[in-house]
């Protein structure tokens, strides 16, 4: 279901020794989410604010639940600490501040801090790496439930991306969809990890695809990779996740969602409609000034094909994925977004009280 390796690091891979099984390794201790350390700061720098983005709004009506992508690029355990200082740094300089404080625009901040999936478990996806995923979702699952309780019935968004992506389909299906939850469910942006379209009237039988900008209850997902990419390779992986579940039909076909207009009936945009991308690698400091009309993008069979300006100077994974990029590239335009949606929300809202 990952679309790339939603890796972030200072560091590089070593070689070293071959872990014991997921069963053999005993597991961090679990985070206690009545406590501040389990969440991220959200004083300070994080989440922060893009130079020449709109500010943090003073006094949100809507919160936001954040999963944070991997940041764990350990070969010898299967899960991250969260008591791990040096890792909680890193992960809140490269993604969390970068990611999050998209959506301060509109609402309140929750982070959680979770024994992610080491990058050891996303080379072992077919063996002990997915009890070292079922490990991080349990994680989540208990951060969602201390959220709902202090949201205080407030509306909310969810956002993650890839490993946080994952998680998130999966807390969307067993925790919100068929449940009043959904009555509260701005919108979910399920971003990095590969979504069928078929998935929506099985999978998920209450909450739906996002079809038009200002749309809530609903999921918005891509995958951004460069023109040059295997996107026939790609999709065939994708969508092997839905046939294994429901077969080999149509609703295979993986869902993408163009951020610069959020709308289905438009799946292609120039760079005139992008509103601000962040330039430069993610990583340490603070994140430079906004560029508007640097990124034109169309959905293509699932994939979201982008072509962003070379003043941006992003780099791509092997095989042309923006992985990196998927929320970075559309700041602005994810930031304006959340607003519609949150205002569209609050207003439909007000006409039922």
């Amino acid at each position: 279901m990952i679309a790339a390796l939603g890796v972030s690091s200072s560091g590089s891979v070593t070689a070293q020794a071959a872990p014991v099984s997921f069963a053999q390794s005993p597991a961090p201790p679990a985070p206690d989410y009545s406590k501040t350390e389990a969440w991220t700061p959200l004083a300070g720098a994080v989440p922060i604010v893009a130079p020449g983005a709109t500010p943090a709004a003073a006094s949100p009506a809507i919160d936001i639940f954040y999963i944070h992508p991997t940041t764990d690029r350990s070969m010898d355990h299967w899960n991250a600490d969260i008591a791990n200082g040096a890792l909680n740094a890193w992960t809140d300089a490269s993604v969390v501040a970068r990611q999050s404080g998209i959506f301060n625009a509109c609402c309140r901040v929750f982070a959680p801090r979770y024994r992610q999936a080491s990058f050891l478990a996303l080379m072992n996806m077919k063996g002990d790496g997915s009890k070292a995923f079922d490990l991080a979702y349990g994680d989540v699952e208990r951060a969602f439930d201390a959220f709902m309780a202090a949201s205080e019935g407030r509306p909310f968004i969810l956002a993650g991306h890839s490993q946080g992506a994952f998680h998130l389909a999966r807390l969307l299906e067993r925790k919100i969809d068929g449940t009043p939850l959904v009555a509260r469910l701005v919108a979910a942006y399920v971003i990095g990890v590969n979504l069928s379209e078929g998935e929506f009237g099985k999978t998920y039988k209450t909450i739906s695809i996002c079809d038009t900008p200002d749309q809530t209850g609903c999921v918005v997902a891509w995958n951004a990779v460069l023109p040059e990419s295997n996107r026939a390779a790609t999709a065939a992986l994708a969508e092997q996740r839905y046939i294994e579940r429901y077969g080999d039909d149509p609703g295979k076909t993986i869902l993408c969602i163009n951020p610069l207009t959020f709308d289905r009936a438009r799946p292609d945009a120039d760079a005139d409609k992008s509103q601000g991308a962040v330039p430069g690698a993610p990583g340490w400091g603070g994140l430079q000034r906004l560029r508007a009309n640097g990124v034109k993008a169309r959905c293509d069979k699932g994939a979201l094909i982008v072509e962003p300006d070379a003043v941006l100077d992003l780099q791509p994974l092997p095989g042309g994925s923006m992985h990196y990029h998927d929320l970075g590239l559309f700041y602005a335009d994810v930031r304006a977004n959340a607003m519609l949606r949150a205002a569209a929300f609050l207003k439909m809202r007000g006409r039922k009280h």
